[in-house]
């Protein structure tokens, strides 16, 4: 198992859709062709994730969703669960076909394992929904690449019939009895444990702790889901003594991009005597600059794509990290960050879709 992140080059390539299988009412697994000539391009490490493009309804929108199987030569799949209102995931959901194509992004992400091997090592992954979908791909990873390591799944939903990839857990479970241990949450149904019964919250999970987690044994700890149940996770581990280092977590993206829109930044207009930033980029070796308006609050992203369309992005909400760029002069504000870890913050990395000028010149590299 390779453990150091995979770093592509955010582009996008043109897949081929080889299945698409129903997961539960209102969710799919859609897995995708890979060519030869592109398997260098979407090698990819468990936890990882794919940007997909498609132009709906006259607009270009972007949407990340995770990897949900372990690497298999010729094919990716993701889980793309419906969200209320959500125009992509309702339309891959009910449109999406087998032979159709769709524009994909290289793998990109670090939700991923920073242990140095797996033997006699204890991975725990705590779910809600389809934020199983990453944490499939490790488990099946972590279980297979060692005999002696073990894998502890809490995973959350409202009723039975809301769990995503229960045969497949169920056969993971059969495969590996004495090293998977899997915990089903029911919000909406009363099961035979209290422990397994009812939303998650600081009180149940503290039980969790004390009884099936037992966080002295645990090298490793994956956290996906909405803000508030992984934020609450990451408090109580905290306060019990577990080294944040130890613990990765990933939120379900906000689903409405809120900096950039489609291919090309929002337009502003620089009036005459305006105050204004300038921002110098390097994307693919190449330097642009491009220059904003102080009193238009615009983020790095939404600027440069405005000079550079090919500028890398995804959910432009500050959580799926595709718009990384490292700051190399100048300084920033970071309106919201949910994917970068305080090692990537101390090295001068950002968010650009987050990210704000507060120096008259600012200068970012999205090569390194």
């Amino acid at each position: 198992m390779t453990l150091a992140p995979l770093k592509h080059r955010a582009r996008f390539h043109t897949l081929t859709v080889a299945e698409v299988r129903p997961l539960t009412a209102d969710s799919v697994e859609v897995t995708f062709t890979v060519p030869p000539k592109l398997q260098g391009a979407f090698d990819y490490l468990p936890g990882q994730h794919l940007a997909l493009r498609a132009t709906i309804d006259g607009q270009e929108l972007r949407r990340s969703y995770s990897i949900c199987r372990p690497e298999t030569s010729g094919q990716i799949s993701v889980a793309i669960k419906r969200d209320l209102g959500g125009a992509f995931s309702t339309w891959a959901n009910s449109e999406l076909h087998v032979g159709d194509e769709l524009d994909v992004m290289s793998p990109q992400g670090s939700f991923t394992s920073t242990l140095q091997g797996l033997e006699h090592k204890h991975v725990v992954g705590v779910a809600a929904g389809s934020g199983i979908t990453p944490l499939m791909a490790l488990a099946h990873t972590v279980l297979a690449a060692s005999a002696t390591s073990s894998f502890t799944l809490v995973y959350t939903n409202r009723t039975a019939l809301d769990v995503m990839f229960l045969d497949e857990l169920a056969e993971l479970k059969d495969r590996y009895p004495a090293r998977l241990a899997l915990y089903h949450v029911l919000s909406r149904e009363q099961r035979s444990s209290s422990l397994l019964s009812g939303r998650i919250d600081e009180e149940k999970f503290r039980r969790m702790l004390d009884t099936i987690l037992r966080p002295a044994s645990v090298d490793e700890w994956f956290l996906c889901g909405p803000f508030e149940l992984v934020q609450l996770c990451r408090d109580t581990l905290e306060s019990t003594g577990v080294d944040r280092a130890r613990v990765r977590f990933e939120l379900f993206t906000t689903g409405v991009p809120s900096a950039a829109n489609g291919d090309r930044g929002r337009p502003v207009i620089i009036g005459t005597g305006d105050k204004t930033f300038q921002i110098e980029f390097t994307l693919d070796g190449q330097s642009n600059t491009v220059t904003t308006p102080v009193n238009a609050s615009e983020s790095i992203l939404n600027a440069a794509l405005r000079v550079r369309p090919d500028v890398p992005f995804a959910c432009a909400g500050g959580v799926c990290g595709t718009c990384r760029a490292k700051l190399v002069s100048g300084d920033v504000t970071m309106t919201e960050n949910y994917a970068l870890e305080p090692e990537e913050l101390a090295r001068g990395y950002v968010l650009t879709c987050q990210s704000h000028p507060t120096t008259d010149t600012v200068v970012v590299d999205y090569d390194v």
